[in-house]
């Protein structure tokens, strides 16, 4: 049956509406780089941005912003290619979507991170929001055969990566493998390593890498999950080992056909799946989301239908999903109904039944990205289309001490931290498995802007997550060195 365009699933990271577009209405649009803006709700922004950034010393151990001509709809982190004693140097993957005048292209930048309790206040506070940040340095251009609207790394080697582009097929990329390229008006794209097949229609941006195995899995709009193995490629090549090429201890191998089939298809969603996340404990068990609101857990080892389907999972399309690396019981939602929810697998039955243990709710639009925190299990962080990245802890809610007074415009249960530096919808962020409580997040910045994006890397003070009683007694002992350093006036 056919859809109406109101029906359709939104595509994000777009202008409005552009979901019903052909990918030939698309190519005609105006240009997407920086440019012409509604000045009246810039000015808006504009206030809110300039509260925003006198805070910025005393909010943050370190920021740095980074302009991007092209809006990027993911950002990763890859390898720490370099440690020193004030910053390690690392990867980070970024996009460039473009309005075809140049080619899409797959950007490997250099990041100099660096180390927490390192930079000034002063230099933290006085970035330049419209230019480059010279922590940030292209290291090289993958011209990308159609638009990159997905990044994930493989957590067994981060210098293969995968992404989904406007077609079905998941294209994985050996970066140190790949040539760099000259991003230039009718150059030939570049041939990605490996291709995975088994979408009969576009996959756009479901997509996850398993941290036990080389598995891939993928979600797209003929509302199936699909599940690979690259070990699946490497077993047709074991007889050409030898003549293999690739990076040091690649497990992408080149061939002349390099493409394989599924391990699986999975169908249970009657929309398009929005986003998909393996368990952290097992590379058969995974879940997904999608516009037909609902939750899916699946056990491969079971067959291909659902283990669970909460059928109401939230009140509009789900757009992301993550599943906690601490707790493999706890997984959280994200919605174009503006809120977060944390479900508990122990929760939730066969038959569809299931509410969640908790909503968070402080956004004021369409959640686009979730994500939880490595570093601490109840904490997670959430990026939206109203221009914000919120960090929640659930331990905190329903917390609250006798003493704190109740004002009227208190935090929402669990929120204590609130990233308000992006101008435009927050499309995608990341946290660094390698520098604790470190964010990467990108913004398509095309309502504000005219078009283009802002690239920001950030990190809050350490007086916002370690325990209080370390907190304070730093306090202590700051204010007794301040006492001992001002002179005792004469009696």
């Amino acid at each position: 049956m056919e859809t109406t365009p109101s029906s359709q699933p939104k595509r994000r990271g777009r202008p409005k509406g552009s979901s019903t577009k052909s990918k030939d209405e698309r190519e005609k649009e105006p240009h997407r780089r920086r440019g012409s803006i509604d000045k009246k709700r810039a000015a808006s922004v504009d206030e809110k941005y300039v509260q925003w950034k006198s805070l910025v010393p005393v909010l943050y151990d370190w920021f740095a912003n980074h302009n991007l001509v092209w809006p990027s709809l993911s950002c990763r982190w890859g390898p720490i290619i370099e440690q020193g004693s004030l910053k390690n140097r690392q990867r980070l993957y970024l996009s460039e979507q473009t309005d075809k005048s140049v080619p899409n292209t797959l950007i490997i930048a250099n990041c100099d991170v660096v180390k927490p309790r390192v930079a000034a206040e002063n230099h933290i506070a006085n970035f330049n929001e419209e230019a480059r940040s010279p922590f940030v340095k292209k290291y090289k251009t993958i011209i990308h055969p159609g638009e990159v609207n997905r990044i994930r790394e493989l957590p067994q080697n981060k210098n293969i990566v995968a992404t989904h582009t406007d077609g079905p097929e998941v294209l994985i990329w050996d970066i140190e493998a790949q040539p760099n390229k000259h991003a230039v008006y009718g150059a030939a794209a570049s041939r990605p390593d490996l291709v995975l097949s088994g979408h009969q229609d576009n996959a756009e941006f479901a997509l996850a890498l398993s941290p036990m195995e080389p598995f891939v899995l993928s979600g797209g709009k003929d509302k199936t999950v699909v599940l690979w193995s690259i070990q699946d490629h490497i077993s047709t090549l074991a007889a050409d080992a030898s003549k293999s090429a690739g990076s040091a201890g690649s497990i992408i191998k080149s061939a002349d056909n390099p493409s394989i089939g599924p391990r699986g298809i999975f169908q249970g969603h009657d929309d398009t799946v929005e986003d998909v996340q393996f368990c952290p404990s097992s590379s058969q068990e995974f879940c997904s989301v999608g516009d037909d609101s609902c939750l899916i857990l699946w056990d491969a080892r079971v067959g291909n239908n659902p283990v669970i389907k909460v059928e109401k999972a939230h009140d509009a399309d789900l757009h992301c999903v993550d599943w906690n690396p601490h707790n493999d019981n706890l997984i959280i939602t994200g919605s174009a109904d503006n809120s977060v929810r944390l479900f508990d697998r122990r929760n939730l039955t066969s038959d569809g039944v299931g509410s969640p243990v908790h909503m968070f709710e402080h956004h004021t639009a369409a959640v686009l990205c979730v994500q939880w925190c490595p570093d601490r299990s109840s904490v997670f962080g959430s990026s939206a289309e109203d221009g914000l990245l919120n960090i929640w802890d659930y331990e905190k809610v329903g917390v609250r001490k006798d003493t704190e007074a109740k004002s009227e415009d208190d935090s929402p249960p669990g929120l204590f931290f609130q990233h308000a530096g992006h101008r435009d919808k927050i499309v995608d962020f990341h946290w660094n498995a390698s520098d604790p409580w470190t964010i990467v997040s990108v913004s398509d910045d095309l309502e504000t802007n005219g078009g283009g994006g802002t690239l920001q890397i950030w990190r809050m003070t350490d007086m916002l997550y370690r325990p209080e009683e370390e907190v304070l007694a730093e306090m202590q002992q700051f204010k007794d060195h301040v006492s001992k350093c001002v002179p005792k006036s004469k009696a």
